[in-house]
């Protein structure tokens, strides 16, 4: 054999490794997203058995989303230090013991603390976070594309389990079910113990700088979180993309009630909802492919004026049911829902690559959990405050302009290139 032939046999075979490695990331997202999304739907079994109010249910979702923001710069570090096995290994044992306590519980206090607090670590071990550091070190030249695939697992796992939750807690019983959920989140556990990971570590690590560069941010060594937290690019990143968690939960916990309110029936009010996130599924993918070939900084801004349009078409709707802006707002909305994920993942990889890679994106991901855990809160409030969705949909309108603007103006990200420390 040649050493053209060698060269295309090794090329071969690391392709394949990267496909494998996308799937394994697509895989525990997809686990990780409707693990949590499963809570919609014990909502009311738990409510009947304990008592309890709507408020202090939807609260323990509230804790996850807080929860998940502040763990998953630890699930960055903890990566570092100890290594995909671990993190996973780790990550899905959380889980399950979770889901375990949560099947014995006698009150809410319990439940706060196994769904929201405890299953929020296991999650952001799991989730995008390493999913991106291991998509970054195999497709560099098609990052967009992987990371829009891998963020369709968030959609998918939302689709698929939360269903077959409904269905299991209709035959068994909510407690029955979470301990099934145990079980098989523990199984899973058992088979991320054995997958090759050190092959799957392997990718072509060696990020891309531009030609002269070098210093304390050099290729071998990379930026570390310190460092990236000190520069406009961290910083562009970690507003736009907690603006963006912000105004999108004051729209989407309020969207329902909403529509119902404003005298959509509620069967047509819920399949609208479901309709934005089914089209959010092919929106991420979409957008990945759309930034591979037009740039990340076009498709971002293109996805805010989508998000944008389809705010303003919900408050149209305030003034008056119209099919027109109902199909506006679940196109416009829907499409763009989730379409900044993969974008800001592909940017930070590109901007900050190194060993730090993962716990940097962590930090940023954590403004969007944040961000979202903070408007969920906040469109109540406006609503109990004024009895009305308008301010909370004006606030949420303005909010992600604000989340537009480092797209703008930031030059960095019309071409990212490895960012050096600032001195």
């Amino acid at each position: 054999m040649g050493r053209g032939d060698e060269a295309a046999e090794t090329a071969r075979g690391n392709s394949r490794i990267a496909w494998y490695a996308l799937s394994v990331a697509f895989f525990f997202v997809l686990v990780s997203r409707g693990v949590i999304d499963t809570w919609m739907v014990f909502l009311l079994p738990i409510e009947q058995e304990f008592n309890v109010n709507r408020q202090l249910t939807a609260g323990v979702f509230s804790t996850y989303m807080l929860a998940t923001g502040l763990s998953a710069p630890l699930a960055g570090l903890m990566l570092r230090r100890f290594g995909y096995r671990l993190c996973y290994c780790l990550g899905l044992a959380l889980i399950a013991l979770a889901n375990f306590i949560a099947s014995r519980a006698h009150g809410m206090l319990e439940l706060y603390l196994c769904i929201g607090i405890l299953s929020s670590i296991g999650i952001s071990a799991i989730g995008v976070v390493p999913a991106s550091a291991l998509i970054g070190r195999w497709f560099r030249h098609r990052m967009s594309v992987a990371m829009g695939a891998v963020y369709a697992g968030l959609g998918t796992g939302s689709l698929l389990l939360v269903p077959l939750a409904q269905w299991l807690i209709e035959l068994q019983g909510w407690r029955a079910t979470y301990i099934l959920m145990a079980s098989s989140v523990a199984v899973l556990a058992l088979i991320a113990l054995i997958l090759p990971w050190r092959t799957l570590e392997g990718g072509n690590a060696e990020p891309i700088v531009a030609a002269g560069s070098g210093g304390a941010g050099s290729p071998s060594e990379g930026i570390t979180l310190r460092q990236a937290i000190r520069c406009r690019e961290f910083i562009g990143l970690f507003i736009s993309f907690g603006c963006t968690g912000l105004g999108m939960y004051i729209v989407v916990v309020q969207a329902v009630p909403f529509l119902i309110d404003g005298g959509v029936s509620p069967l047509k009010a819920a399949t609208a909802y479901g309709l934005c996130g089914m089209l959010s599924v092919g929106g991420v993918i979409i957008t990945g492919w759309l930034s591979d070939r037009f740039g990340l900084r076009p498709v971002a801004l293109a996805s805010f004026a989508c998000t944008f349009g389809g705010i303003l078409c919900l408050l149209g709707l305030s003034f008056g049911v119209s099919e027109i802006l109902l199909a506006s707002y679940v196109a416009c909305f829907g499409i763009a829902q989730g379409a900044r994920g993969p974008i800001v993942a592909t940017l930070s990889n590109r901007l900050f690559p190194g060993p730090s890679a993962a716990a940097i994106y962590g930090v940023i991901y954590a403004s969007s959990n944040i961000g979202a855990g903070g408007g969920a809160w906040l469109s109540g409030l406006l609503h109990d405050m004024t009895g009305s969705y308008r301010p909370a949909l004006l606030l949420a309108a303005v909010i992600i302009f604000s989340a537009a603007m480092p797209f703008a103006f930031v030059r960095a990200f019309r071409a990212p290139q490895p960012v050096q420390p600032l001195t």
